[in-house]
């Protein structure tokens, strides 16, 4: 048994000779390295993949007819696609899985690159510009600081080694966090009975495969919303999406890293019970993209932990699903009188038409922010508080995008807040660069220790971080695109649930294959 143990050690990269090594109490860990097959293949992929999200795409954009004038903002916007290429082609072939920071680069070459880069070319923009030509090369100057200071951030993450944690006597606690499985259980039952209710407030299943738009008007209806404040409707639709998802995750997890959980009937049963609970509350009829993604991309991850070929996957042709597929997936969005016709005649217009307005929107953010100033932490805190009612705070603020939206004398106000704005409408340039800088820190450390959790000689089945770090990674495009009133919500929801659940204590059961 002891060789055995000290096989798996060695393949997750933890064993070694001597007491002060990585696998020691207390000394410093690494994820584990990539075979030499995958290395000698990416060496084979890098070049293709380089010269096609560096070179190839922006250059057949580029060369797409249109009015757009090739001015500062063009070639800002050019070397911004360009860096965020090389990036997001350096997640993709790296030696060892960087899910968070491989996500965010995605984001910020499809939304801040590609996309904004297509309307500069064209000459059309999904949300007008209100303000003058340079807030839009400020908009884009900022982008590309904002990347290099979370750069900047991951840099200083891997500088730090990591340490285990050192257990206290008799294993009480001190390891790292894993389902409790009382716990566990009671979070089945929490998901079964809080998304029944939600069914039930909204009229049964059916409305669930109907549209997005039968959806918001049966919330509505439901006495759940208040004039001026939506703390009611997010609160029922968090409560009845987010602990079946996350308990789906956990079993989900289970029967992918445990034999034993496989050939025990009940823990079976109770998964399929959890897909099919998931199918009505979070299919892609009745939600959001983003929402969706988040469902999909985090059950992959969960289900797939230690493949690299499905992480490579996942980002590589996460780019030609944004292209091609997203503009097009709201055809639930609305019933079939409300319905928008898609009309395209290039691959390219839908990108100047429809989703992909973050960079726009920050130049009119800095329109905004010009004539009315900073809110110095103003709106930060109408997030971070977002479950305060109005009724109870009658000044609290506006969705940034909202606020946005009507000093433009919008009256559809739906529209995004990139993360990087909400920084720069309470703080300036300086907050912009810092608070990229301590996301892109956190993003490396998470990933970091998220990719010691899914090793063999991680916490097990029941490791909590194998699961946050998926979640997390899945929402970074709703955290990203904000604004973050309307993300806040949903995201505490799934820290309480995970916080109540977890333990630092050894749970021999959690360790059980």
């Amino acid at each position: 048994m002891a060789s055995v143990h000290t096989s798996a050690r060695g393949e997750a990269g933890g064993a070694v000779a001597g007491p002060k090594g990585p696998g020691a109490p207390g000394g410093p860990l690494e994820p584990p390295e990539r075979p030499i097959a995958w290395s000698m293949l990416s060496r084979a992929l890098s070049v293709p993949l380089i010269l096609g999200l560096v070179c190839f795409l922006p250059a057949v954009i580029a060369a797409q007819p249109g009015s757009g004038v090739r001015d500062t903002a063009y070639w800002l916007q050019l070397v911004l696609t360009c860096y965020a290429g090389a990036r997001l082609a350096t997640m993709i072939l790296s030696t060892r899985r960087r899910l968070l920071q491989g996500v965010f680069w995605m984001f910020v070459y499809i939304a801040m690159g590609v996309a904004p880069f297509a309307q500069v070319v064209i000459g059309q923009t999904p949300t007008p510009m209100v303000g003058p030509r340079q807030d839009l090369v400020t908009a884009i100057a900022m982008i590309l600081v904002g990347c290099a200071a979370y750069d900047l951030g991951a840099l200083l993450a891997s500088r730090r080694p990591l340490r285990r944690r050192t257990p206290s006597a008799r294993g009480s606690g001190g390891g790292p966090a894993v389902a409790h499985p009382v716990r566990l259980r009671l979070l089945v039952v929490l998901a079964f009975a809080a998304s029944a209710f939600y069914v039930l407030k909204l009229g049964g299943p059916a409305v669930f495969f109907t549209s997005r738009q039968e959806i918001n008007e049966t919330v509505a209806a439901s006495g759940v919303v208040t004039e001026g404040s939506n703390v009611g409707s997010a609160f029922i639709k968090g409560f009845g999406q987010v602990p079946a998802l996350l308990a789906l995750l956990f079993y989900t997890r289970r029967l992918a890293t445990s034999y034993r959980a496989r050939r025990t009937p009940s823990t079976v049963l109770v998964w399929v019970a959890l897909a099919g609970l998931n199918l009505v509350v979070n299919n892609p009829i009745s939600n959001a993209r983003y929402w969706f993604l988040t469902v999909l991309m985090a059950f992959v991850f969960t289900a797939m932990p230690s493949s690299a070929a499905v992480y490579r996957t996942v980002l590589a042709t996460g780019v030609v699903g944004a292209l091609v597929v997203f503009p097009y997936a709201d055809k639930f969005r609305y019933d079939d009188e409300g319905q928008r016709p898609a009309q395209s005649a290039s691959v390219f217009e839908p990108l100047v038409t429809k989703d992909y307005d973050q960079m726009v929107m920050f130049a009119n953010t800095i329109s905004w922010v010009d004539t009315r100033g900073h809110t110095y932490g103003r709106q930060l805190a109408g997030s971070g508080l977002f479950f305060v009612p109005r009724a109870v705070w009658s000044g609290k603020p506006e969705d940034t995008g909202v606020r946005v939206g009507q000093w433009m004398g919008l009256r559809m106000t739906n529209l995004s807040a990139p993360v990087w704005t909400e920084f720069w409408v309470d703080f300036g340039a300086t907050g912009m660069i810092g608070g990229m800088a301590l996301i892109g820190y956190a993003s490396a450390r998470t990933d970091r220790r998220y990719a010691l959790a899914v090793t063999r000689a991680g916490p097990g089945p029941g490791s909590v971080l194998a699961i946050a770090a998926p979640l997390i990674a899945g929402y970074t495009f709703i955290l990203l695109r904000g604004p973050l009133l309307q993300a806040a919500g949903k995201l505490a929801i799934a820290a309480l649930l995970l916080l109540a659940v977890a333990t630092f204590r050894e749970q021999r059961a959690a360790r059980r294959r």
